[in-house]
């Protein structure tokens, strides 16, 4: 598949006919994290399937579809289920959301996931704002010829995670109930959970979450210039840490007892951008 500047143009062209007018700030939620999807003030929803040339969501905890109204007296659009490669999409294909919302006309991008807590310092429902990310698996989304309506063949990844977008998180952690940390965050492709042997190599070379999203997204967003901000939700201790086995229902568990916090500590960024 050739994925050109008017394949994700015929998306965001139907979304704006949809929408009505654009929105300024785009939030992709992570895996039990669609809470927030119900603070928008008189929503307008797009189920996936609608979307010329989009993805369809199979994770579980997803709800695939697309929302645009009102938070903290902003526009925003809301992805509420995002896609995986573990689904079976391939990198180029992931760069379909990001670069949507871009032409959508968003200036701030905020990624959420959740992940398995590598620092011991961390536990399950802190709040980690990423600072980096490590990713030594192979391929891009921008693998392939280059759309250079978004941005040159190769970019710089120094700032991927927008440093003024991460100081404001931080110093907004100040006046909330969360636990918020900052960190490096691993992106393992999945859909299995990493070994405790992993999680003992990932910690050594610097990780302090790891997850199975986000990077795509992160990588999409730099290429295109677009600021950038990451939460990751801590729903569960990495493999080896508890002699427990990890099951996706402890994630969901854990990201509904902290959405209540969650979301208030997400409009509160929202309203400060």
């Amino acid at each position: 598949m050739t994925f050109t500047y008017d394949y994700y143009k015929k998306s965001a062209d139907f979304l704006l006919e949809r929408f009505g007018e654009r929105p300024e700030i785009g939030i992709i939620l992570g895996s039990g994290l669609g809470h927030f999807a119900g603070e928008l003030e008189d929503p307008v929803t797009v189920p996936y399937g609608e979307i010329p040339n989009f993805l369809r969501s199979t994770a579980v905890g997803h709800a695939g579809q697309m929302l645009f109204g009102t938070v903290a007296g902003k526009k925003v659009v809301c992805m509420s289920g995002r896609f995986h490669y573990y689904e079976g999409y391939s990198l180029e294909e992931l760069s379909i959301p990001v670069r949507v919302l871009k032409l959508l006309g968003i200036r701030a991008l905020i990624l959420t996931n959740a992940a398995g807590a590598v620092n011991l310092d961390y536990k399950p429902g802190d709040i980690m704002v990423i600072s980096d990310h490590i990713k030594l698996s192979l391929g891009s989304p921008m693998r392939g010829a280059n759309v250079d309506e978004f941005g040159p063949r190769f970019f710089d990844m120094g700032s991927a995670y927008t440093p003024n977008l991460r100081a404001l998180a931080l110093k907004l952690a100040e006046r909330s109930k969360l636990t918020v940390h900052e960190g490096v965050y691993w992106y393992a492709p999945g859909p299995q959970y990493e070994t405790p042997a992993e999680i003992r190599a990932i910690r050594a070379l610097g990780g302090d979450a790891v997850g199975m999203s986000t990077v795509t997204e992160a990588l999409t967003a730099s290429h295109c210039s677009l600021p950038l901000l990451a939460l990751s939700v801590m729903t569960n201790m990495a493999a080896g840490v508890l002699p427990v086995p990890l099951t996706s229902e402890e994630v969901i568990e854990t990201a509904n007892a902290i959405e209540a916090p969650f979301t208030e500590y997400v409009k509160d960024i929202i309203a400060n951008i």
